[in-house]
């Protein structure tokens, strides 16, 4: 597998920094397409047949998608402790009725 399989670096970038409301419908989903072939290919691309450039790029969507999942987990952290704390408040008022 070569880096002619994959998405180039100017491209995501151009992608990243091209607004929604810009894109159509099928340019959305195009993106995401190759976006996720792309992300597929660098997965099981080795390191040895990478450009320094793609490597480069793969460990910097790692770090995003990385820093997405956290942060997923933290607002999903962040409900459960507002809901719990809605119940607590709910009980101690009597509001819960079993």
């Amino acid at each position: 597998m070569s880096d002619s399989m994959r998405k180039g670096l100017g491209d995501q970038a151009a992608e990243k920094i091209t607004p929604d409301s810009q894109k159509s419908t099928l340019d959305k989903a195009s993106e995401t397409a190759t976006g996720l072939g792309d992300k597929a290919a660098g997965a099981v691309q080795p390191d040895s047949e990478k450009s320094t450039s793609q490597k480069a790029g793969d460990s910097v969507r790692s770090g995003t998608d990385d820093a997405s999942s956290e942060g997923k987990s933290m607002l999903g952290s962040a409900q459960d402790t507002l809901g719990n704390a809605a119940n607590s408040a709910s009980d101690a008022l009597g509001l819960n009725k079993k």
